[in-house]
C-alpha cells in the first residue's frame, strides 16, 4: 500500500494484511439511491444509472444503513455517532486500505493496467469526461470486474484523512485515524471526471470535507461505493459462482 515515490502523503510504501470483504462493482447510481427513498443531490440527474454526486459523507453512511436494513443485515452505523461497527455484516464505506487493495487488483504499478496511455479505456477523468459524470460500467473493469475506479466519481472512505497516517499506520485491517471532531476531512479515493491522469493513480490520496455543517454542498466529483464482511462459506460459494 502507498508509493513511496509519489505525494509525501502517499509514503512510505508498506505491507497491509485485510480480512475478506465484498464490494461493490459499481459505484453507487441515483437509482441504488432512490431505491432507499433517499432524495438525489446530484447535479446530472438525467439518468438514473449515472453515479450519485454531491453527496456528504454523512448521507453516504445513511445509504448504507438504509441498505442494510432492506436487505436484512445488521447496520454497522448507528445514526446518532460517527462510530462504525466493523463485525457487522451490513454496509458500510470502505476503509482506505480496502478501497487501494480492489484498486490494485494484486497489481503493485501506479495503474493497475499497466501504462498510463491506457487510461481512456479504463476511467472518465479530465481528458474525456466532457466535463461530467457518465453511466457507470461504460469503462473496461480492472482484473476483479470493478468498474470505474479510476474516474467517473471520486469515493468517500470510511477513513478521518491524515496526511502523515502511513507513519504510523497499523498492519492489520487499518481503519484510519481517531476523528477529531465535526465535520473533519475524511479519506476521497479515486479520480473523478475532472482529475487529470496523475490523480487516478491508485495510491493517490485527497482528503475532503464532509459538508456536515455545510448548507450548500457542492461538491459534484464526489461519490461512493459500498462494502461488507462477509463469511468464508459465502466467500467460497462466489468464487465457484458462474460468471
Amino acid at each position: 500500500m502507498g508509493n513511496s515515490q509519489g505525494n509525501p502523503d502517499e509514503g512510505p510504501t508498506h505491507k497491509v494484511t485485510l480480512t475478506g470483504f465484498l464490494i461493490d462493482k459499481y459505484e453507487v447510481t441515483q437509482e441504488m439511491f432512490a431505491k432507499v427513498q433517499l432524495p438525489n443531490p446530484s447535479r446530472w440527474n438525467d439518468n438514473p444509472k449515472k453515479p450519485v454526486e454531491r453527496v456528504r459523507w454523512r448521507d453516504a453512511r445513511q445509504y448504507c444503513i438504509e441498505r442494510s436494513l432492506l436487505e436484512g443485515l445488521k447496520s454497522c452505523y448507528n445514526e446518532t455517532n460517527s462510530h462504525c461497527d466493523f463485525s457487522a455484516n451490513g454496509y458500510r464505506l470502505p476503509t482506505e486500505a480496502e478501497w487501494e487493495f480492489a484498486s490494485r487488483a494484486g497489481s503493485a504499478d501506479p495503474y493497475e493496467f499497466g501504462s498510463k496511455d491506457k487510461l481512456r479505456q479504463y476511467a472518465w477523468f479530465s481528458e474525456n469526461a466532457d466535463e461530467k459524470t457518465h453511466l457507470v460500467g461504460q469503462k473496461k473493469p480492472n482484473r476483479w470486474g470493478i468498474h470505474d475506479l479510476y474516474g467517473n466519481v471520486s469515493e468517500w472512505c470510511e477513513d478521518v484523512y491524515s496526511p502523515d497516517f502511513y507513519k504510523s499506520t497499523a498492519s492489520s485491517d487499518p481503519a484510519g485515524p481517531p476523528s477529531p471532531g465535526t465535520d473533519v476531512k475524511r479519506v476521497l479515493r479515486g479520480g473523478s471526471w475532472k482529475s487529470s491522469a496523475e490523480m487516478c493513480r491508485v495510491s493517490y490520496r485527497q482528503g475532503e470535507r464532509t459538508g456536515d455543517t455545510d448548507a450548500c454542498f457542492c461538491t459534484d466529483n464526489c461519490g461512493f461505493r459500498c462494502v461488507r464482511r462477509a463469511p468464508l462459506s459465502e466467500l467460497e460459494k462466489l468464487k465457484t459462482a458462474p460468471k
